[in-house]
């Protein structure tokens, strides 16, 4: 649907994006890894996710209609939005409210570390299902500078139909053959990355993995430099192990 298609009545796909990232942190100790899941709690509470999902909100061209927050004990935060896109005013009020909103933004957090492992991990998941002809896609590259995202998991998937006025089902709106035709060139070059898409379904899944890691971004209250280069480079392997086992969803012993 490139050119301009006269609908009948209002546009009735709902297009829903699940993006989830992932942060891996080197800390060694017990002590450590309490100090990272404290640091991730603060750094990520309820409030500044409010303040990315309001941000989320705002480029897509949506309006906030009510807002669930709750930061968790001993861990964790969560925000719900519902919200509407913008009004048509070919149609009564109450019908557009009605349909639209029924949108929504998700976000909810996971730290997560083991006693006896020096990795902890912190993870995201944001849900944006949208109606009409909004679309959550232009919201990525804020999405994915917004945290630290070592690996990158989406899903995209446009559901149902509109009728143009003479009564033909279009079951999507927009062009896409992949979700990274969103991203910036720039974003991506710093990822390694796989599609896997059922585009007849209108159905779209890229995965993301960090290419390289520089060990002064994942060494908490640890400084680089006082490493020995074999230290060094097995703390490298073991974040590595660990972000490559996230990225493709097996164990590796």
């Amino acid at each position: 649907m490139t050119d301009k298609l006269k609908l009948y009545g209002f546009n009735n796909l709902t297009k829903a994006l699940s993006f989830n990232i992932y942060d891996v942190c080197y800390a060694k100790t017990p002590h450590e890894q309490k100090e990272y899941i404290a640091y991730i709690d603060e750094q990520y509470n309820a409030e500044r996710l409010l303040g990315i999902l309001h941000q989320v909100v705002d480029m897509i061209g949506a309006r906030v209609l009510n807002i669930s927050s709750q930061d968790y004990d001993p861990q964790g935060a969560s925000v719900t939005m519902l919200i509407s896109g913008p009004s048509l005013p070919d149609l009564p009020r109450d019908t557009t409210v009605a349909h639209l909103d029924k949108s929504h933004v998700t976000v909810h957090t996971y730290p997560e570390h083991h006693p006896d492992h020096s990795i902890a991990t912190f993870r995201v998941d944001i849900d944006v299902s949208t109606c009409g002809e909004i679309t959550p896609l232009n919201t990525l590259d804020f999405l994915i500078g917004s945290f630290d995202s070592d690996i990158i998991t989406m899903d995209y998937r446009v559901r149902g139909f509109t009728r143009d006025v003479d009564g033909h089902k279009h079951f999507m709106d927009h062009e896409i053959s992949s979700i990274r035709d969103f991203i910036a060139p720039k974003t991506l070059e710093r990822y390694e990355a796989i599609d896997m898409n059922l585009e007849e379904h209108n159905l779209f899944h890229t995965k993301m993995l960090i290419r390289e890691i520089d060990l002064r971004h994942y060494l908490f209250n640890t400084d680089a430099f006082v490493l020995s280069p074999d230290l060094q480079r097995s703390i490298a392997e073991s974040l590595r192990r660990e972000m490559v086992e996230i990225y493709s969803g097996r164990s590796i012993y």
